[in-house]
């Protein structure tokens, strides 16, 4: 086989789709998320909090006549940890679901002919 055909096969297994697939609707989502926290939730927060913005908190270090202060945008920071934590929480509440929904159903109790087979079975074998 050539080197484009296992390619090729690689590709059309499904795995590879099904992650590209993932790819894309999670940064989509992430985005998502982003906006969310950064446009509603951080703005929110800032105002129960004593209207403080959140993307503007950062300090400044050292900093001389030929080179500029450094910034540290720890607001930036709690930014992305809130956007992580809520993006965890929605992949755990979703997993959480699809493992409900995958749960095998606890199967039936086998009717009356075959448990009488069973025990004549077993009973046979203890004889033997």
């Amino acid at each position: 086989m050539s080197l484009l055909t296992d390619f090729r096969d690689f590709i059309n297994r499904g795995n590879v789709m099904d992650l590209a697939v993932g790819v894309i609707i999670g940064a989509a989502f992430g985005k998502i998320v982003s906006s969310l926290v950064g446009d509603i939730l951080m703005p929110l927060i800032g105002l129960i909090m004593g209207g403080i913005n959140f993307s503007g908190l950062a300090v400044k270090i050292g900093g001389t006549a030929d080179a500029p202060a450094a910034l540290l945008k720890y607001g930036s920071f709690i930014q992305s940890i809130l956007d992580f934590l809520i993006i965890a929480a929605c992949v755990f509440f979703l997993v959480r679901v699809v493992t409900a929904l995958q749960k095998p159903k606890a199967a039936a109790a086998p009717p009356a002919q075959e448990r009488l087979l069973t025990e004549i079975r077993d009973l046979l074998r203890t004889r033997s």
